[in-house]
């Protein structure tokens, strides 16, 4: 598949939906329901190999995630590797040509709580090392003004659209906002960053999905809310065995030869 392709999906039409998923199984179980691209979640990658979410995992944990779910995926792969694992910037770089490497032609990269400045330091040198590899790296840039409440209202939007610049400006591609829900901050921010694509995350109550395209939103993510509901799913099943039930769990339950069906033409390494 083209290296292209990814990016050309957040040029429309349609809004580009990435019901995440955080392994193989997942990842494939989701493209077979007609995912045009497949994202990852960061906390629900690192729960399932045993790490807290928050630039935890270790970057061998990573990249063999990475390569499970490449292996099993025809359509693109962007894969969030959180503010990368590391203050150095050459370092989150080099992370990024192992993602790479492992199949992926997307990243998420968040400036969390730290200075926009390294955020921009660390989106230079990805796209400085990305220049020398064989693939159209879409890089989504993700701010936490809203998740941190660094600011709000007006100062939030004046704020996230003053740091999208920069990050466009060090190499970013697009702009994913988590927490935004107002359409009014999104028409604005979607404006003031042209040509980069706005991408926000599935919270409560957000507006339907035709209204977020009307006011700019070319991406919506569901984050790590899928894999909550996965957990809270299992949580809830595991328990009603413990105390003697398991009707729901047989109701609830996908069919053995559907998802066995999903690697059956899959060649395993």
């Amino acid at each position: 598949m083209s290296n292209h392709v990814f990016r050309s999906l957040h040029q429309g039409p349609a809004l580009l939906l990435l019901p995440n998923a955080w392994d193989a199984v997942t990842a494939r179980l989701i493209e077979s329901l007609g995912a045009k691209a497949i994202a990852t979640t960061s906390a629900g990658l690192a729960w399932s190999r045993g790490y807290p979410d928050g630039n935890a995992l270790p970057d061998d944990q990573l990249i063999a995630a990475t390569c499970d779910i490449a292996r099993v995926i025809r359509v693109p792969l962007t894969v969030d590797i959180e503010a990368g694992y590391s203050d150095d910037p050459r370092g989150v770089a080099r992370l990024v040509a192992r993602v790479v490497a492992a199949g992926a032609v997307g990243i998420n990269i968040e400036d969390g709580a730290g200075s926009p400045d390294l955020l921009c330091k660390k989106l230079a040198a990805i796209r400085e090392t990305v220049a020398n590899l064989d693939v159209d790296l879409f890089i989504n840039a993700r701010t936490d003004v809203y998740l941190r409440d660094i600011a709000s209202g007006a100062a939030a939007v004046e704020e996230i659209i003053h740091r999208a610049s920069r990050y466009h400006a060090a190499g970013c591609d697009g702009l994913f906002v988590p927490g935004l829900a107002n359409t009014d901050a999104m028409e604005a921010i979607a404006a003031a960053v042209l040509p980069m694509p706005l991408n926000i995350m599935a919270v409560p109550n957000l507006p339907p999905m035709e209204m977020l395209q009307k006011h700019g939103v070319r991406r919506l993510s569901a984050g790590s809310a899928i894999a909550q509901a996965a957990l809270g799913c299992t949580r809830q099943l595991a328990a009603d065995f413990l105390a003697g039930t398991m009707s729901e769990m047989f109701g609830a339950a996908a069919q053995y030869s559907t998802v066995n069906q999903l690697f059956a033409n899959i060649a395993h390494e």
